[in-house]
C-alpha cells in the first residue's frame, strides 16, 4: 500500500462558518475519507497545531506521498519543517500541493519562485480541461469536468515551466490558469492541483477525488535514495 500523509493547516474549519459546514472534521479528514475508501492507501494526517508543526523526519521517512493544504498561516510553518519536506522530496517522496498551498513554504522552496498569481472570489464556475489525456493523473477523467463554484485563480502564475501540464482551468469570467502541473525535483515528483477552496465542497467532487487518487499513485516513489556528496578516490588508485 502507498503510505500517504495529509497535512492541513486546520484553521478555517474551526473559525469560519462555511468551511466548518463543508468540512466539520477538517479538510484533511475529508480527503482521508475517500482515500481510505479506495483501498490502495495507508493514510495518516497531520496539522499545524501538532508538535513541530506536524512535520518530523520520522513522519516523512514513513511517507511515500505528502499532500499539503494551507492558506492562512503559511508563515507559521517553521523553516525547519519546510526544509525537511524539501529534502524528503529530493530523496524521492512525492509531494502534492493543493489549491492555496502554492504559497506554502515547502512548495515555494521546491519551485524557487514567488508562486504568486492573480485571484478573485466570486463563486464562478470552473471548467477544468484535460491538456494531456495520456498522463496517469488524467485517467478516468473526460475531456473536462466542472466545479460549480470555485475561487478564481488567473495567470500569470509565477512558477517554473512545468515539466508536464495535465490540466488547464477556465472560469466564467474568462480567466485561464495552469491548474494541474507536474514537476520533478531530485528523485521526487511534485503535482500542483489548483481546485480546493475552503468555502465550497470541492473535495466532495468525484472528479477532484479521482485526480487526487491518480496523483498519489503517480507521485509514489519506486525507491527513496538520498544523494550525498562524498569524497571519492580514483578507481585503481592506491591508498
Amino acid at each position: 500500500m502507498i503510505k500517504v500523509t495529509i497535512w492541513n493547516e486546520f484553521i478555517h474549519e474551526k473559525t469560519k462558518a462555511l468551511p466548518a459546514q463543508h468540512y466539520p472534521n477538517g479538510i484533511h479528514n475529508a480527503i482521508k475519507e475517500f482515500l481510505d475508501a479506495d483501498g490502495r492507501f495507508e493514510v495518516k494526517t497531520a496539522t499545524l497545531n501538532d508538535e513541530k508543526c506536524g512535520v518530523t523526519k520520522e513522519l516523512l521517512d514513513d511517507t511515500d506521498v505528502l499532500l499539503w493544504w494551507g492558506h492562512a498561516a503559511h508563515d507559521k510553518v517553521s523553516d525547519e519543517a519546510a526544509e525537511l519536506v524539501h529534502n524528503a522530496v529530493l530523496s524521492g517522496m512525492g509531494f502534492i500541493a493543493l489549491h492555496s498551498a502554492h504559497h506554502s513554504k515547502p512548495f515555494r522552496r521546491l519551485m524557487g519562485t514567488t508562486c504568486n498569481l492573480s485571484w478573485r472570489e466570486d463563486g464562478d464556475m470552473e471548467r477544468v480541461w484535460v491538456i494531456k489525456p495520456s498522463h496517469p493523473i488524467a485517467q478516468g477523467i473526460d475531456r473536462y469536468f466542472e466545479i460549480e463554484h470555485e475561487e478564481t485563480y488567473a495567470e500569470p502564475f509565477d512558477i517554473p515551466e512545468p515539466d508536464e501540464l495535465v490540466f488547464g482551468g477556465w472560469y466564467e469570467g474568462g480567466e485561464i490558469f495552469r491548474s494541474g502541473c507536474c514537476f520533478y525535483r531530485g528523485n521526487g515528483k511534485i503535482f500542483y492541483f489548483q481546485p480546493g477552496h475552503e468555502t465550497v465542497p470541492v473535495f466532495k467532487n468525484k472528479n477532484v477525488q479521482t485526480v487526487i487518487k491518480n496523483a498519489v499513485c503517480w507521485a509514489a516513489p519506486n525507491v527513496r535514495f538520498e544523494i550525498n556528496c562524498p569524497h571519492i578516490k580514483k578507481i585503481g588508485s592506491e591508498e
